[in-house]
Formats: structure tokens, sequence, C-alpha cells
């Protein structure tokens, strides 16, 4: 092998190599690149929640007092809310996995919102409307948005985003699922429609 047909190889490496170099650093840097490439994960089957193992609770059937605000000013109150299923999604603009799962929860949004025992909630977890319409808007995400009003308790938000929440019609928390999740499939579906019965 010549000496110039080595250097061409090097070269053709080493540029294969800065590619590949770029490429994680934009998916590192760049908040859209990240979530494009969680929802191509979660296309192949990654990130599909677990609803196979319910959440062991207490007795206690209350739900925590916490109240939502949504873009009209409207107020909602959890514990008002008790004897419809209640699916909590906690995300913010910025969050790559929280724009990587959005599309999958409003897809499922989308399937169950005539449903009056299921009642959806999409916090805005950076209280900013001025940024979370906008975004929901070019996106043409018809989910329901609202901020919260109260202390949301440590054991439903624990400080990373996203977080998904779901309360049974007895106001028992049966979901919780803390990272990006492919909530579009049919199975998670019919798990919503089964608590609502």
């Amino acid at each position: 092998m010549s000496i110039s047909s080595i250097r061409k190889r090097l070269t053709v490496a080493n540029m294969l190599n800065g590619v590949f170099i770029v490429l994680v650093l934009i998916v590192f840097f760049n908040p859209s690149a990240k979530a494009l490439l969680i929802r191509g994960l979660m296309q192949v089957g990654l990130f599909q929640p677990d609803i196979s193992q319910p959440i062991k609770t207490t007795n206690n059937t209350s739900l925590p007092n916490i109240t939502f605000q949504n873009t009209n000013g409207q107020i909602l109150n959890l514990s008002d809310q008790k004897g419809k299923v209640i699916f909590i999604n906690f995300w913010a603009t910025w969050c790559p996995p929280c724009i990587a799962e959005m599309p999958s929860v409003n897809e499922l949004y989308e399937k169950l919102q005539h449903n009056k025992n299921i009642v959806f909630i999409m916090v805005d977890a950076d209280h900013d409307f001025n940024k979370s319409v906008p975004f929901m808007n070019k996106h043409q995400f018809t989910l329901p948005l609202y901020e919260a009003n109260s202390e949301i308790p440590e054991n439903l938000l624990s400080g990373s985003i996203p977080i998904t929440v779901i309360f049974d019609k007895k106001g028992q928390l049966v979901f919780h699922h803390e990272g990006a999740g492919d909530y579009s499939s049919a199975k998670f579906a019919d798990y919503l429609l089964k608590l609502s019965r």
C-alpha cells in the first residue's frame, strides 16, 4: 500500500471522526436536536412508560390540595377533580425530554379529550405562559396548559422534569414516571380508559 493511499484513508477517517464529533456536540448542546434523537428512540420502542407496576399507596384517598391556573386565568383545584382520572405532566420549553414526549402526550390527549372522566393538566414548570403558549401554538398542540398556583408535594415533583403522574378516580396516585415517555400507544390509552370506568 502506498503512502498516498494511507494518507487518503487517514484523511477520510479523520473527516468521519470530525463529523461524528460535530453531531455529538450538536445533540449535546442543542435541545431541539436532543429532543429529535429521543423522539427517534421512542419510535423504535424505547422510553415506554411502565404501567404494569402499580404504585404502593397509603389509605389516604384525598387528592393533594393543589391549585392550577390556565392561560385564561381560570383556577382548577385538584381536590375538586376527585371522581375523575387525572393525568398531570410537568414540563418546560427548554427541556429536551419534555419536547420529545410532547407529541405523544398530545396524541393521547386528542384520543381521550372527549372522555368526561379523564382530566389532562399540562403544567408549565417555569410559570412562563409567554414561552409555553407560543411553543404549544408553534407545534399545534391542543393540550390544556396550566401553571401551579400552590406548592407541589415532593412525591409528585421531585426536581427534575418531565414528570407524569396519574391519579385514579378515588384520588390515589397510581402512576409516576420521571423522564421522557411515549404515551401514544393504544396500550397506554386503554390503561387510562380502564381507570376511568
